[in-house]
């Protein structure tokens, strides 16, 4: 897909004098390499967070079937979205990255919108996923110690994992890019581990017949179709967050070849370990009904216990937590970097504060905790809902995914004046790029849409879908925080080079 081989190699750039050319002066520290760089976005991605924490969702929204066939189709789509994203991130290497293509190739009022949904979707991630890991890591205590998982002892643990995260992520780079390392290798040693393990050792499993054609409807609504669609959240909601690879691409050596290479590769090994994953989570079932009613509140748990006992469902629980501690960790690392990059163009309140980096570890300190500080007030609607946590995993679907599009949407409309990078797709550009818009457009307006049919069609505490109204105050506010402000403090990045100064005079940018 790639045709970094045909232009100037990448090993003669100087990604400093590059940034600069870009119109910002190097200020983070650049100590990740081309590993480091797909690890940060396969260890967002991770298979062992978005398919275990939604697994129980998949098991009522159509089941085994939508599950493993969705798996499949939704992987291929952001593929198509990841190789377009890919390839205007080659062009432009920056910690912006969405936001800071949609000012290049749109102007800065794209660069505006782009931004706060980007970061929608990014704090709705570090929610998401570390609610998750405070809801197994509530299981493991379960079985362990006869703990009682309630909403608001859950919680506590959630506030506990942001705390954890939000300290490592202070130390600087160099530590983010280590445990992302150990991270790649643990989810692929995970994943064999717990596949290995619900296949060989249990007794009774179920047929590749009950896996890919079994159909379960637990949500209310009598349309098949539009059930199966809603079930297709689980993959799309695990396929979030690879935008990370282009977010660190100013701590990256050789950006503009290592991050969409990254971003490429992590969707690419995602989906054939997480298809494994799901296959042998499915496979391994004894029980459906008490699989979906399981008292420790998180099925895939009830899954291990019942094929392996007590002591196995630990030890695999165990393995799943660190993962999903690796996940949250990268993305409070991803997220912080676009508070940062944001900042540094002027676009949120204080900027000023949360633009500051570490003289010691070249770590942008504010911007992490106002990152796990919003991510804490966006799962406290948990302690009172139980659609809650799907909302919040839409949430972040239904912000991020849409400012992937951008971009890609603004590089189709530049045509021939959009200046490509040492990555990109040749003649399949255009096809690429038109299918992931087409796709985004599709996922969005599917998860804004109810997930559960309220009873007695009465809109209520617990069944209202959180997620339209997050994205409709974000949208709100950034329209009126740029009537007030950003019109005046929105510092959008520089035009530079002659492709761009033509693009501005023909009112492309």
């Amino acid at each position: 897909m790639s045709h970094a081989h045909n232009e100037a190699k990448p090993s003669a750039l100087d990604d400093d004098q590059l940034l600069r050319e870009l119109g910002y002066e190097p200020e983070l520290s650049r100590r990740m390499n081309g590993f480091g760089n797909f690890a940060i976005s396969f260890s967002v991605i991770s298979v062992l967070s978005g398919c275990m924490t939604l697994y129980g969702f998949g098991l009522a929204t159509g089941g085994p079937a939508v599950m493993l066939w969705g798996w499949l189709v939704v992987g291929a789509m952001v593929l198509f979205v990841g190789a377009a994203l890919a390839e205007v991130t080659s062009a432009y290497p920056t910690s912006g990255a969405l936001f800071d293509m949609a000012n290049r190739l749109g102007g800065p009022r794209w660069g505006w919108y782009t931004g706060w949904l980007n970061l929608l979707g990014l704090l709705g991630a570090i929610a998401g996923i570390d609610y998750g890991a405070a809801l197994f890591a509530g299981a493991f205590a379960n079985l362990q110690w006869g703990f009682q998982p309630t909403p608001g002892r859950t919680m506590l643990i959630y506030l506990g994992i942001l705390l954890l995260h939000a300290v490592l992520n202070l130390f600087g780079v160099r530590l983010v890019t280590l445990l992302n390392s150990v991270s790649v290798w643990w989810h692929l040693a995970g994943v064999a581990v717990i596949v290995g393990a619900l296949v060989l050792v249990p007794s009774h499993h179920q047929s590749p017949h009950f896996m890919f054609t079994t159909f379960v409807n637990d949500t209310g609504w009598s349309h098949s179709w539009y059930v199966v669609l809603v079930g297709l959240l689980l993959a799309q909601y695990t396929f979030c967050g690879y935008d990370a690879s282009a977010h660190l691409s100013e701590e990256t050596t050789r950006a503009q070849v290592s991050a969409p290479r990254g971003i490429v590769r992590a969707i690419g090994w995602s989906w054939l370990a997480g298809f494994v994953l799901l296959a042998g989570l499915t496979y391994a079932i004894q029980d459906y009904a008490g699989t979906q009613a399981t008292a420790t509140g998180v099925p895939p748990a009830q899954i291990f216990l019942d094929a392996l006992g007590s002591g196995g469902a630990k030890a695999l629980l165990l393995v799943v937590i660190v993962a999903q501690l690796f996940c949250g960790n990268a993305e409070v690392a991803a997220c912080s970097r676009m508070v940062f990059a944001f900042s540094r163009d002027g676009a949120l309140p204080g900027s000023t504060l949360w633009r500051r980096v570490s003289g010691r570890t070249g770590t942008p300190v504010l911007a992490v905790w106002l990152a796990v500080g919003v991510a804490a007030v966006l799962a406290f609607p948990a302690l009172y809902s139980t659609v809650a946590y799907g909302a919040v995993t839409a949430i972040n679907v239904i912000g991020i995914t849409p400012a992937y599009a951008i971009p890609i949407y603004l590089r189709l409309r530049a045509g021939r004046r959009f200046q490509r990078g040492p990555w990109h797709l040749g003649r399949w550009s255009t096809l690429v790029g038109w299918v992931a818009v087409v796709w985004v457009g599709f996922v969005t307006v599917l998860f804004c849409l109810p997930q559960t049919r309220p009873e007695h069609h009465l809109i209520t505490v617990a069944s209202f879908n959180y997620a339209p109204a997050a994205l409709a105050v974000v949208l709100v506010l950034a329209a009126i925080w740029w009537r007030v402000a950003g019109r005046r403090t929105y510092d959008a990045a520089q035009i530079t080079g002659e492709a761009e100064l033509a693009q501005y005079a023909e009112g492309i940018v």
